[in-house]
């Protein structure tokens, strides 16, 4: 959490990393950048213009990249990539509450070398939502964004700084992963907390985010069970 230290001052050992393919899943209401999502909602295009300058006033990617969010500042962004915005979003949306390797003010792109980490990843999370309410009821689709890397990256795969690997805690990872930030670090790859076997890549800089594109698309579906039913899903 904000102002925890460490509970450790030795830093996870540097390991170059050189992963093609890796696997980020979103919602894909999100991943199309073609078509905004405000236009269903606009009859007319004046209608459309006044939702995008009142959307504009609380974007916070929008906002990051006009350098106004006091996580990340406008020179970390990228620009004029393909899937710029995508890329910019992972580090400018973060959960107020942060995740595993970052805090609430800034985020991280969260990635798994194959894809059976990273739905294992997503389905985790999305089933304590539902476990929270009660209702397991609901379908999603995820589309799948790829990307590479070749960069040195902390390493935890070594078995260092086990707390941080927490199931339960973010605690010591995020203590961990503000030291390293203000180290100038890349980031960390790490293994999968919610598959064996699995490793996840927690990358701190967007331009170390390399050859975003689209991979394959998912439907998770919640039939009354913790469990879901997942299925390829085609794109329109």
């Amino acid at each position: 959490m904000p102002g925890v230290a460490a509970s450790s001052t030795s830093m996870p050992p540097l390991s170059l990393v050189r992963q093609l393919d890796t696997v980020r899943l979103l919602p894909s209401r999100f991943a199309n950048t073609e078509d905004s999502v405000l236009a269903p909602l606009a009859e007319n295009e004046a209608e459309l213009s006044d939702l995008f300058e009142l959307d504009n006033a609380t974007n916070q990617r929008l906002l990051a990249e006009q350098g106004g969010a006091p996580g990340i500042g406008i020179d970390e962004l990228v620009f004029g990539v393909p899937d710029f915005r995508i890329i910019n979003a992972a580090f400018t949306y973060p959960r107020p509450e942060g995740s595993r390797f970052n805090l609430g003010d800034r985020g991280a792109w969260y990635c798994a070398f194959d894809t059976e980490t990273a739905l294992a990843e997503v389905i985790f999370h999305k089933t304590v939502e539902y476990a929270e309410i009660d209702y397991f009821h609901d379908s999603v689709s995820y589309q799948a964004l790829l990307a590479d890397f070749s960069a040195q990256f902390h390493d935890l795969r070594l078995h260092t700084h086990d707390e941080c690997l927490d199931p339960r805690s973010y605690v010591a990872s995020q203590a961990l992963a503000q030291q390293l930030l203000d180290l100038g670090s890349v980031g960390v790859v790490y293994p999968a907390v919610r598959l064996a076997g699995g490793t996840n890549i927690a990358c701190f800089r967007p331009a170390v985010v390399g050859n975003v594109r689209r991979g394959a698309a998912y439907q998770l579906t919640w039939n009354g069970s913790p469990t879901p039913l997942v299925e390829p899903h085609s794109r329109p």
